[in-house]
């Protein structure tokens, strides 16, 4: 894998992905928190949805990119880096917002969505940024 170091922009998707988490955490609701960047500078962040049943949750990197979607990131304005931060249980000895990658279902739909995006990790307790393929490679796609 190919590891970039962080802009400054990256590290303020960082910070707004933290902020939301640390506004709306809620145990058993909304533990994750995502921010994504377009290439016009554009910011969108997304929760978590936990639910009782497992299944109908959704991911705080999907309602990102709902929304930056909704309001017309698409190939003029594509997506440009994308974060994910977790916020600890009350239970945990480290109480610090971290940075985490994402699920392999955010994965396969970073790949459609976004491409060509930096998605930021914390990979052996450092911040870089990587490319999708990097993340998911030998990606499924279907047939036309």
């Amino acid at each position: 894998m190919n590891a970039a170091p962080l802009s400054p922009e990256d590290l303020a998707l960082i910070t707004a992905a933290s902020a939301l988490i640390r506004k709306r955490y809620a145990v058993g609701r909304h533990h994750i928190a995502a921010a994504l960047r377009t290439r016009s500078g554009r910011v969108f962040t997304g929760l978590h949805l936990d639910t009782y049943v497992g299944r109908a949750s959704v991911c705080a990197e999907a309602v990102a990119v709902g929304q930056a979607m909704a309001e017309g990131a698409g190939p003029d304005d594509p997506v440009e880096a994308i974060v994910s931060v977790r916020h600890p249980r009350p239970t945990e000895q480290h109480q610090d917002i971290q940075v985490v990658a994402p699920c392999g279902i955010c994965r396969e739909m970073i790949r459609d969505f976004a491409p060509e995006a930096r998605v930021i990790l914390n990979a052996e307790g450092r911040l870089s940024a990587y490319a999708p393929s990097d993340l998911l490679p030998l990606k499924y796609h279907r047939q036309p």
